[in-house]
């Protein structure tokens, strides 16, 4: 009985090992970095414990940039990106010519490199002095006035770090939506049919219910995707987002770590704490809100 008992724990031993040092002991030591006050990483010293670095963060005007960006970003993007995805997923489910191979190139640009798709975004949207970007004529074309949406104003830029994050996510969202209508039992809709439910009530009642799990499943990842959006934004606004006005929280971290404000790990983990906690409540909130409306 004993052998038993240690058996299963004896093979989750190697994944326990592996958390407990690239997981947990991490969180653990950026706690513990948070609430070193001035903590120098030359020296290893610090002068105090507290909550002076959480209050520095959120009253620091780069940071709130950052977290305006980055919400603005998932409020838009996430809904957006779902509703997209289930629609084009419909389409692919309902054809039956080709349908392998307009599956296939709406999959294509998820094997294809970010920060290449980030450079086309950004060729095809920046406007130079030898030319105004390819958005620009279209704009152009039908009488209306070229921006700079690389360089101009904030809007302009946000539509662009928008749509980028929408293209870039739809691949992954159409595959998992197109699998999941591919395993609703055909004898529900048969059955549907044969009582005269319109199409948009077998769609409500039959195809979104099945599939509910899926897009919250969706919902939920693209939060989280979204809250870490980062490389994204430097392929298409270059390295220095403050000065564009377009840095996410991830950025802010890095920033604190790495980049023209190196050198301040207390602030950076408190500001990764920050975002770790704004993602967990909304986590929470997403499953919450799926035990009631999921099937």
């Amino acid at each position: 009985m004993k052998a038993r008992g240690i058996r299963p724990w004896l093979y989750l031993l190697p994944a326990l090992v592996f958390l407990g040092i690239f997981m947990v002991y991490p969180l653990f030591d950026v706690m513990v970095y948070s609430v070193e006050e001035g903590y120098n990483s030359a020296s290893q010293t610090y002068y105090g414990i507290g909550g002076y670095n959480y209050a520095y963060v959120l009253r620091d005007p780069y940071f709130l940039q950052a977290l305006k960006n980055t919400f603005i970003l998932v409020i838009i993007t996430v809904p957006v990106s779902t509703g997209i995805a289930l629609l084009i997923s419909l389409g692919l489910h309902s054809i039956d010519r080709f349908k392998e191979f307009f599956q296939t190139v709406f999959f294509l640009p998820y094997v294809t490199n970010t920060l290449a798709v980030g450079l086309v975004f950004m060729i095809l949207f920046k406007k130079t002095p030898y030319s105004d970007g390819f958005m620009n004529l279209l704009i152009t074309a039908v009488g209306g006035t070229a921006v700079d949406f690389i360089d101009g104003p904030y809007w302009a830029k946000m539509f662009v770090m928008c749509f980028y994050t929408v293209w870039v996510v739809l691949p992954f969202k159409i595959l998992i939506l197109t699998s999941a209508l591919a395993s609703v039992d055909e004898n529900l809709y048969k059955a549907a049919r044969v009582d005269g439910t319109s199409r948009m009530r077998i769609f409500t009642r039959i195809t979104l219910p099945m599939i509910s799990p899926m897009i919250f499943y969706l919902v939920i990842t693209g939060f989280i995707g979204a809250f870490k959006a980062y490389s994204d934004e430097v392929a298409i606004f270059g390295t220095d987002l403050n000065a564009a006005g377009m840095n996410t929280i991830v950025g802010y971290v890095y920033d604190m770590l790495y980049g023209d404000s190196g050198g301040f790990p207390s602030y950076a983990a408190a500001a990764a704490l920050i975002l770790f906690a704004i993602v967990l409540t909304i986590t929470c909130i997403n499953l919450l809100v799926r035990k009631k409306a999921v099937i």
